[in-house]
């Protein structure tokens, strides 16, 4: 099972979006899949339910960044290029899916801070599954372009 396969398969055994793609790349990051599903638990439901940013997109920049992230904040050369990077991802999953903005991709619904039960008519309604699989894709792309020393 690929990568993306994997991501899909967690989200759909119950992990939210972001957690599914951190999670499907804790072989890579070095984080324990528990600690890579708490970091991202946040994130879910496009930021807490909230709607915002996709959190499968989230997922995706959150391990750019243990991946590829700078961590000297004097280094104004290498942030510039990992905003530069995460904006390519963006812009990757927007010519995708139309957003990045999980209200958009699921047409509007209210925001809800109460998780929703998981039944087979939530799978059938939401593109979530498709969307974490089309992050980690897109991540899964860049990686092999720019393999990790």
């Amino acid at each position: 099972m690929d990568r993306a396969e994997k991501a899909a398969q967690l989200f759909l055994q119950g992990y939210n979006c972001a957690q599914a793609v951190v999670v499907a790349y804790s072989d890579l990051t070095g984080m324990d899949e528990s600690f890579s599903a708490k970091i991202a638990s946040s994130f879910g439901g496009g930021m807490g339910r909230l709607r915002e940013v996709c959190g499968a997109v989230s997922g995706m920049f959150m391990v750019a960044g243990i991946l590829y992230g700078y961590d000297n904040s004097d280094d104004d050369e290498s942030k510039a290029a990992h905003y530069a990077l995460i904006q390519e991802l963006a812009a990757k999953f927007r010519e995708e899916n139309g957003s990045i903005i999980c209200r958009e991709i699921l047409k509007n619904p209210p925001s809800d801070p109460a998780p929703s039960k998981r039944t087979a008519e939530y799978y059938a309604q939401r593109p979530c599954a498709r969307m974490v699989y089309c992050a980690t894709k897109i991540l899964e792309e860049y990686i092999a372009e720019h393999p990790i020393c």
